[in-house]
């Protein structure tokens, strides 16, 4: 990869979407009776990826999940790869979380508008193997920008082993956000080794996120490091999937002069898939 990468301005903004494979619903009977699109392709999945690629283009990085990494019930395309063509991103990574056959390829996903240091491969404990987190590094050294992406287990036991792990793997770094799916609220207190044991502090407010129709559950975060300033958090309207988008715009903190050097990257499975240019 070559050329020069651009450092993330003083304002960044981020976006979180379980985006459920395009596979959009409007009630919980829905999951029974339009089931099948799970696990088979449909036209109206295409029309959704179209529209949050609309959104996704007005932010700088975005973490997805259950974005599909190229399986039937996506017509085998990556849906990755499709937004970040779609909505301009000159980088892109995935990761695949737990294949089922060929029917179905979960994945995390990021789109990024500056280049990576670093992009490394978490797996997460639990006691169905498959899912994972996925780090992002903008930067170099302690002023790195650390940005966790993770989709967490449904069960609480498996949440516990996860946010654990997520919790040593941060440490203390100054500069973190954790985005994503973590299938449980801030109030419930499942997240508090992240707010012991990190420099992640507890938001300020929470939103709702699902269900897409009557968001009811604060369950999608972006939780960021005090040296990270939030300026606004919002929840988009875009009932594309059975989750919400979150965003937040933060203010970063100012960069001390350094001389400038090269940065080789060095990133475990999966590395950058995609660069423009």
């Amino acid at each position: 990869m070559s050329g020069a990468a651009r450092e993330p301005r003083r304002q960044l903004r981020l976006l979180s979407f379980n985006i459920q494979a395009g596979f959009s619903i409007e009630s919980y009977r829905h999951y029974v009776t339009k089931g099948w699109q799970h696990v088979l392709p449909h036209p109206d999945k295409r029309k959704n990826l179209g529209e949050i690629a609309g959104l996704v283009a007005h932010y700088d990085f975005v973490a997805l999940q259950e974005a599909d990494a190229g399986s039937l019930r996506s017509g085998f395309q990556n849906q990755v790869q499709y937004l970040a063509d779609k909505a301009d991103f000159p980088f892109w990574s995935h990761q695949p979380n737990r294949k089922v056959v060929r029917v179905a390829e979960p994945s995390n996903g990021v789109l990024s508008r500056y280049e990576p240091s670093a992009v490394i491969d978490h797996r997460l404990p639990g006691a169905i193997p498959g899912r994972g987190a996925l780090e992002v590094q903008l930067g170099s050294g302690a002023s790195a920008l650390r940005i966790f992406i993770a989709h967490l287990a449904l069960t609480p036991g498996g949440r516990r082993r996860q946010i654990a792990y997520l919790a040593e793997a941060i440490g203390m770094h100054p500069h973190v956000a954790l985005m994503g799916d973590l299938n449980c609220t801030v109030e419930g207190g499942e997240l508090k080794p992240i707010f012991a044991h990190t420099r992640i502090v507890p938001p300020a407010v929470e939103a709702s996120t699902f269900p897409s129709w009557r968001p009811r559950r604060a369950i999608d975060h972006i939780l960021v490091s005090e040296a990270l300033k939030p300026l606004a958090l919002e929840v988009p309207i875009l009932r594309v999937s059975d989750h919400l988008p979150v965003a937040l715009t933060v203010e970063l903190p100012k960069r001390e002069e350094t001389k400038p050097k090269a940065i080789r990257i060095q990133a475990q499975k999966p590395a950058i898939e995609g660069k423009k240019g």
